[in-house]
């Protein structure tokens, strides 16, 4: 089966955006090393999967960045824009964007589908409402939480809906020259 997993930048103090939605306080001077972890855990994708609103702003800049090859992100650019996406949406009637399709069913069933069908990795990104539903219904196999060094003391959380607690394991910590710290962490499931 495949895996989904989840890349998100937050605060110390565990927000992914301020309470307007506000992101001017995450660190985009990063450094090679990375830019090369980036590439590393997308390099296995061949699935992104989208909130709506986070999709009106990421397909649109990635696809901007795929077409000027003097962009430094031109690779990332390429990778985001020609990997197949599936946008969650109840709004939307039909895909404005290229290699995108809209999913507008049960999330739950439609994420399990994606997960059952041939190919690699499924990545995940989007805003606290989404990544907070993925989250509460144990979707994600692996939790890439980029940690800026900043505390903003409000904000919009992703684990908001969590009816029981979810315990994670930690797979693996990266700090990076920019001051950016990466934890994995992968879910502690429970056999039964």
């Amino acid at each position: 089966m495949r895996k989904l997993k989840l890349q998100v930048q937050m605060t110390v103090d565990g927000y992914i955006a301020g309470p307007n939605g506000e992101m001017d306080w995450m660190i985009w001077d990063w450094d090679e090393e990375l830019k090369q972890y980036v590439a590393d855990l997308t390099e296995p994708v061949d699935c992104i999967v989208l909130g709506r609103k986070l999709a009106e702003g990421f397909i649109p800049h990635w696809a901007a960045v795929a077409s000027n090859p003097e962009d430094a992100e031109f690779t990332a650019g390429q990778k985001f824009t020609n990997t197949p996406k599936v946008v969650f949406t109840k709004t939307m009637d039909k895909s404005e964007w290229e290699n995108t399709v809209l999913a507008k069913g049960d999330l739950v069933e439609e994420i399990n589908k994606l997960k059952q069908q041939d190919g690699k990795d499924i990545i995940a990104y989007g805003g606290s409402a989404f990544v907070s539903s993925l989250i509460k219904h144990r979707l994600i196999d692996e939790f890439h939480l980029f940690i800026n060094p900043v505390a903003i003391a409000e904000g919009m959380t992703i684990f908001t809906d969590l009816d029981s607690k979810e315990n994670l394991t930690l797979v693996k910590s990266t700090s990076f020259d920019c001051g950016i710290v990466v934890l994995t962490y992968e879910p502690v499931r429970s056999e039964t």
